[in-house]
């Protein structure tokens, strides 16, 4: 993903309700959002220049807000047409959109209970999120030294951007050693989820994925698990233990950016990237790329 900076590209942004050029939309160095993590935000991907289900991924961002303690100052209905004019003024069809909510400077302190909250939305081409030789091939895992924490201790139904700091340390750790990724445990030792995506393993022809009960549960995984049942494959969520680790003899991630990824190895485990996970792959291919079924009428 390393290219041409995030600061310096060329496009329109939309910033509280209106658009400015790329390299104008900036905040300010004392944004509360910045310097307090009081920020929510979304990862979305579009296909054929419709972004895929866009409406879950706005009602989730306004709930994050809520969680976080803001509301956002646009409606959700407002928000999904914001993210169509976003693509459409970059000529966009494949891409990656991201919207994000944060507290402005009026206030700098813990306290920030009147700041502005802003909204931007930026979208861009963005290919695979890891190597396409080495999706193919199923991605190597690290063991992460951080561990996601309990939820007494952090608001995990949120999409905030201060969760994803052990996820951006963990996984640098992983690149640094060679990997493209790093399983994180959580408080309790239990298998939690990659730095940006959720986990499944394969046994005997039935899949096994952690409960998120202290880690987002991905509109992705959502959508795979689906896919899963809908083909007769059993969905097991459970706990599951590192040692569990050397049964399975698939495993795959699940994510908007990383859709559906297999993985080959987890540290000193390996897994084949099996039937299961091909199919899941091409499943998930298949749905986020097809026409919507009013489209299909009109081009009939």
């Amino acid at each position: 993903m390393a290219g041409l900076p995030f600061d310096q590209r060329d496009g329109e942004i939309w910033y509280d309700g209106a658009f400015v050029p790329w390299a104008e939309a900036k905040l300010h160095v004392l944004s509360h959002g910045l310097h307090y993590a009081s920020s929510v935000f979304e990862g979305e991907r579009a296909y054929n220049a419709r972004i895929f289900k866009s409406e879950e991924h706005t009602a989730r961002l306004h709930e994050s807000a809520r969680v976080l303690g803001f509301e956002i100052p646009w409606t959700e209905a407002q928000i999904n047409a914001a993210k169509e004019d976003v693509l459409e003024r970059m000529k966009l069809s494949d891409a990656y959109v991201r919207p994000i909510a944060w507290r402005g400077s009026e206030m700098m302190g813990v306290s920030a209970q009147h700041n502005t909250i802003h909204l931007a939305i930026a979208a861009w081409e963005w290919p695979s999120y890891f190597a396409p030789e080495e999706r193919l091939k199923g991605i190597r895992l690290d063991m992460a030294a951080y561990c996601r924490p309990d939820p007494r201790t952090a608001p995990f139904k949120s999409k905030a951007a201060g969760l994803y700091m052990i996820c951006t340390l963990s996984k640098h750790e992983a690149e640094r050693k060679g990997y493209a990724d790093a399983l994180m445990l959580d408080w309790r030792g239990q298998v939690a989820e990659a730095t940006g995506a959720n986990v499944f393993f394969v046994k005997d022809g039935k899949i096994h994925t952690p409960t998120p009960d202290c880690f987002l549960d991905g509109i992705t995984r959502r959508t795979v698990i689906g896919l899963a049942r809908d083909r007769g494959i059993e969905v097991i969520e459970r706990v599951i233990m590192p040692d569990e680790l050397e049964g399975f003899e698939q495993c795959f991630l699940t994510g908007t950016a990383a859709e559906v990824t297999p993985v080959s190895e987890i540290g000193p485990h390996r897994f084949q990237v099996g039937e299961i996970c091909k199919t899941l792959m091409l499943d998930y291919d298949a749905l986020v790329r097809q026409e919507p079924a009013g489209l299909k009428a009109a081009v009939a």
